[in-house]
């Protein structure tokens, strides 16, 4: 008897608490509360100031052929069919430009502004921004200093630093270097800092394609003025250094906030055969990110990287198969990538798919997890509201965006700009609660909420949004509100 006791006691306790579970769960979301959990979903994003871009060129033209690329040069602009596809390449943000100085100032203090202010329209006109560098030279004759440079230095290209692959070809130490070729870069910033259309701008200051060859050996006058030449001008569009030498980096940082980039990503012994074995992935990178210490830039400033070769190159020269090629892209991911530049070359098809999971990741990928509201709200009432956000990327926005509400209803639509500071939101969770105060007009009904990333000025959308729900005008559509007196 005393067992069946102790038995019923046992199922009576058992089914008291399955009828309470249930209770306390629902009591968890206080009544009159809308609670919204929008569906992810596993598109390819495209996204302001990330993914790939176009070298060179534009959305919609042409890639390159082959496994070669051009650089340095004027742009060759292509006739335009207004089709923005880029066939057997991602679409982009952010079209790079990389020109040498003799082209931009041909004589001493006339600058070609002309052909910067048209790759900057054109770019918008394609949905990009202008990522770009201006380049001392390159390594030959036809990509020389500017002419009049080369007649006051003198005809001499044996320098310091010598390595036939990528030699000074003028003396950095020369207060002339600084001066007119620093100078060009205080002029460009004095035009074009703060452009809208202006991505960023590489901090270029010695070797062949102002790749920063031979850094090292800069006397730290010399490397400091260079340096500054850049951030002391250069306050409101961003930077992105090269990654150079300890002692130079080190020093751009302690200036402003700036980020880095390669230019060889994927080299896994390109070069090897010659060089012991040395490779930038396995013997360069790894250790240089460190030594600068820049490793932890990506909170505040862009990460870029480049291609080594191309794709093309990758597989029919370098024979790199389906997990090499992962294991360059995860290494990426690692360091934060958040853009890269194929060199406007085509993406092999049996690769469409690592790219396409690579892009998913790199950069930031933003998506409401949940948001909640009251069923109602009165005219000059204060509408509280709580959301959690993921940020499924490697890194934040680095762009000036915010959170955005909006109510809309038959003839009347709010836009209410928040204080959330997109630029904080790293990878992992972001919570943002606040309140927004509806107009004492605003009309009585039920009306639409609404959420988006917008800018700060025109307060419009900019920011695809891993979630279902988005409408024609780029705004997601989360649930209804009531508005009553």
């Amino acid at each position: 008897m005393k067992k069946n006791t102790t038995m019923i006691n046992h199922l009576l306790q058992m089914a008291l608490l399955a009828y309470l579970i249930p209770l306390y769960s629902y009591s968890q979301n206080p009544d009159h509360l809308i609670v919204i959990k929008p569906q992810e979903i596993n598109d390819v994003l495209t996204n302001p100031g990330m993914g790939f871009m176009t070298f060179q060129r534009f959305n919609g033209d042409d890639l390159n052929e082959g496994m070669g690329w051009t650089e340095g040069f004027p742009i060759n602009y292509q006739t335009f069919d207004g089709d923005l596809t880029n066939k057997n390449h991602p679409p982009t943000t952010i079209a790079y430009w990389r020109i040498y100085w003799k082209f931009l100032e041909p004589e001493m203090g006339k600058y070609q502004w002309q052909m910067i202010d048209k790759a900057l329209e054109v770019a918008r006109s394609r949905g990009q921004s202008l990522l770009l560098r201006i380049a001392p030279y390159g390594t030959g004759t036809e990509t020389d200093v500017p002419e009049w440079y080369r007649k006051i230095v003198g005809s001499n290209k044996n320098w310091k630093y010598n390595n036939p692959a990528n030699a000074w070809l003028v003396d950095p130490e020369d207060p002339r270097y600084n001066e007119y070729f620093g100078g060009m870069i205080r002029a460009l910033a004095d035009r074009y800092d703060g452009h809208p259309d202006l991505e960023a701008v590489d901090i270029s200051i010695v070797g062949a394609w102002g790749e920063g060859a031979g850094s090292e050996l800069l006397s730290q006058p010399t490397r400091e003025n260079l340096i500054n030449a850049y951030t002391d001008s250069f306050r409101k569009t961003p930077l992105i250094a090269l990654l150079m030498d300890k002692k130079t980096n080190l020093y751009a940082d302690s200036r402003i906030n700036v980020g880095w980039r390669v230019d060889c990503l994927g080299d896994l012994g390109f070069w090897a055969a010659e060089q012991n074995g040395w490779s930038h992935m396995n013997d360069f990178y790894p250790r240089e990110i460190i030594n600068c210490n820049v490793q932890e830039d990506w909170n505040k400033s862009h990460i870029s990287f480049e291609i080594c070769g191309t794709f093309l190159s990758w597989r029919d020269k370098q024979k790199y198969n389906r997990e090499q090629v992962q294991y360059i892209f995860d290494q990426s991911l690692k360091w934060h990538i958040s853009s890269f530049n194929a060199k406007s070359s085509p993406v092999p098809e049996e690769w469409q798919d690592l790219v396409d999971e690579w892009l998913r990741k790199m950069g930031y990928r933003y998506l409401l997890r949940r948001f909640t509201y009251p069923e109602a709200v009165q005219q000059n009432g204060k509408l509280v509201f709580t959301t959690w956000w993921e940020n499924k990327g490697v890194a934040p926005c680095y762009k000036d965006y915010t959170m955005a509400i909006r109510l809309k209803t038959t003839g009347r639509e709010e836009v209410f700009v928040t204080d959330a500071n997109v630029k904080e939101w790293l990878p992992g969770d972001i919570v943002y609660d606040n309140a927004i105060f509806i107009p004492s007009n605003f009309p009585l009904g039920a009306c639409d909420v609404q959420v988006a990333i917008v800018d700060k000025i025109k307060h419009e959308p900019r920011v695809n949004l891993a979630i279902e729900g988005k409408n024609s005008d780029g705004w997601y559509q989360l649930g209804k509100i009531s508005i009553v007196r």
